[in-house]
């Protein structure tokens, strides 16, 4: 019997079909999808983050180097696990936050784009504000779990360096920080963490809303019109979109950054607990205002590489369930 190889082809889609609605999605196949492919993205994306993380904390011999040089000396003295530090401990502790942030994410997205539907505004603006509303709360809620894995994580990064604490394990970590300051040590840096990340995934997630939406118009592209991107071009879109919106976020963002990282990881102060005021200062001290744009390079990178790749995986896994349920191509393949 012949295969039918037009049935194997998933349906072109509309220009309103590239914006998923929450209650179209599978939302089993969302969330194992995901867990694979965000492990992937993240994967690829760790090593930029380790160099980041010790340009920010190290005295300024190694801050004011390249991030080309600081990747080839941990590469030199730590090997290839050097660069990896922390992954595992990142890879599986963000398993459960990613379900919350993603599920946070697309249901308050789906609850302001039905709220706001037949509202006096242009189709752009209604777009990208409901990405931005979506992304606000979705970092509120997912910072809750994710500020204790990032000071776990970031410990683990600084493994070897003059004055960091030897930990055996994400375990150890977690026990010597609550034994010296108590549950809260894992939420240093939450209040600054709430107070820029929601703004900051606010206007990633608007800007990346709006930008995509600007492009396939651009293109050509109306809700109206019987032309329909391709696949190949629809990811093209979104990675662009997302590569800009990254890119953005990390020149706004990177001079708190470096005070968070700071913050969660650093412990000699003295006897008083740290601040971000205290942070603040030492930074100022130490390297003046250009010691806040500390690993801006592997920042930039970083959230550049992310905003791509999060976005062409996000779009992936929630095209991919929309039209596997209900375009029934796994049953046109039988």
């Amino acid at each position: 019997m012949a295969l039918d190889t037009d049935s194997l082809t998933p349906p072109k889609l509309s220009l309103s079909d590239t914006e998923i609605d929450w209650s179209r999605l599978d939302k089993t196949r969302f969330h194992v999808i995901g867990a694979v492919l965000f492990t992937v993205q993240q994967g690829l994306i760790h090593p930029t983050a380790v160099v980041k993380t010790r340009m920010q904390v190290v005295d300024s011999r190694f801050s004011n180097m390249p991030g080309i040089l600081v990747f080839k000396h941990i590469l030199r003295h730590d090997g290839i696990p050097g660069i990896f530090r922390g992954f595992g401990t990142s890879a599986i502790g963000s398993l459960p936050g990613r379900v919350l942030a993603l599920t946070s994410l697309e249901m308050s997205k789906d609850l302001i784009l039905k709220y706001t539907q037949g509202w006096n505004m242009p189709e752009t603006t209604r777009i990208g504000l409901a990405n931005g509303v979506a992304g606000l709360f979705s970092s509120l809620i997912s910072s809750l779990y994710f500020v204790p894995l990032d000071v776990i994580c970031q410990r683990l990064m600084v493994q070897g360096l003059p004055g960091a604490t030897f930990y055996t394990d994400p375990f150890d970590v977690a026990r010597k920080v609550i034994k010296a300051e108590g549950f809260r040590g894992l939420y240093r840096g939450f209040g600054l963490t709430a107070l820029t990340n929601s703004p900051a995934t606010a206007l990633w997630w608007g800007a990346y809303g709006a930008a995509q939406r600007i492009i396939w118009r651009s293109r050509g592209y109306r809700d109206d019109s019987d032309k329909k991107p391709s696949h190949v071009e629809m990811v093209a879109v979104q990675a662009t979109a997302g590569m800009v919106a990254g890119a953005c976020s990390s020149v706004i963002t990177t001079p708190i950054d470096t005070v968070k990282t700071r913050l969660q990881v650093m412990d000699d102060y003295g006897a008083a607990r740290p601040s971000v005021l205290k942070t603040t200062k030492t930074l100022l001290k130490e390297d003046g205002w250009w010691g806040f744009y500390r690993g801006f390079g592997p920042r930039f990178l970083n959230m550049s590489l992310y905003g791509t790749t999060m976005i062409v995986t996000y779009e992936l896994i929630s095209m991919s369930t929309f039209v596997l349920t209900h375009f029934g191509y796994w049953q046109s393949r039988t």
